[in-house]
């Protein structure tokens, strides 16, 4: 297969951040030439490549309309952009709830507004941000604190309030990760706003891990969710991070679903999952 395929990164960052730094040697691997560029670079070709895939472009956040500009103008971008505008705002956890998906109760806090505080520890985070950033834990007698950072996150944009879900602190979140609509593999993601779970080793925040059948399960029906509100086939989702939490009945819950620039975990397990996203790849570019 004769095609030029361009890995989407940021400046900081233009060969991404070792995880999947290594994806040109994959593809390689199955005929397919890639490269990284940085998604701002005029002069990468984006607009001519058979193929873009967004990967680290993790300085959206603060760009994002102009990000979004960029999406929208090339013609072989996957994820494809109308997935992207819909999910680089958190506001589609609305829009998987109303669809039957257990979420982690989400609220929109648009900028002006006050959310209904809860009476029960809490998370407040950008509706527009990557990994963790911005985010805090309040608990619920530190309402000035929450005041001030939702204050703090209201100069960028709107915000969202979670209640925090007390397991994350003993099992941390499960990613399960999904290569052209199929299963591919999962890890495991220590708490972000507190000390590391047992089991992960200091400084570590990622590990592999086995989902459980009721894991497997929410994930599969968060996906095919997502083709049903945007009336695409699943397989035509290059990847897709489910990131799951369980609730105090023990059920899994989702926290995000990432669809535009999620770090893969390829780290966590074995060779083979980098192989299966080249093949991915290649079912891409046979679509086009």
């Amino acid at each position: 297969m004769s095609a030029q395929v361009l890995l989407a990164s940021c400046a900081e960052l233009p060969e991404s951040n070792g995880d999947d730094t290594a994806l040109p040697d994959a593809l390689a691997a199955v005929g397919i030439r890639a490269e990284w560029a940085p998604w701002d670079d005029a002069s990468a070709g984006f607009a001519a490549a058979d193929l873009v895939v967004l990967r680290s472009t993790w300085d959206y956040a603060h760009r994002r309309e102009e990000f979004l500009d960029w999406c929208s103008g090339i013609p072989a971008l996957v994820n494809p952009a109308d997935v992207v505008r819909w999910n680089t705002h958190k506001g589609y956890l609305a829009d998987l709830a109303g669809a039957g998906v257990p979420v982690v109760p989400t609220s929109l806090v648009e900028v002006g507004r006050q959310p209904s505080w809860p009476d029960r520890e809490f998370v407040l985070k950008p509706a527009v941000g990557a990994g963790a950033r911005g985010a805090a834990r309040f608990a619920p007698d530190a309402l000035d604190a929450a005041r001030a950072h939702l204050d703090h996150l209201h100069a960028a944009g709107d915000a969202v309030l979670q209640p925090y879900q007390a397991d994350v602190d003993r099992s941390g979140e499960t990613a399960l990760v999904f290569l052209g609509g199929s299963y591919s593999h999962a890890f495991a993601k220590a708490p972000m706003l507190a000390p590391p779970v047992p089991g992960f080793r200091t400084g570590e925040h990622l590990r592999p891990a086995e989902p459980d059948a009721a894991l497997r399960r929410a994930a599969e029906d968060a996906l095919d969710a997502v083709a049903g509100l945007r009336g695409i086939d699943r397989a035509e989702l290059l990847y897709a991070r489910v990131d799951l939490v369980r609730g105090a009945d023990g059920a899994p819950l989702l926290l995000e679903l990432e669809l535009s620039e999620p770090s893969l975990g390829f780290r966590q397990t074995g060779p083979a999952a980098q192989l299966r996203f080249a093949s991915a790849v290649r079912a891409a570019l046979a679509r086009r």
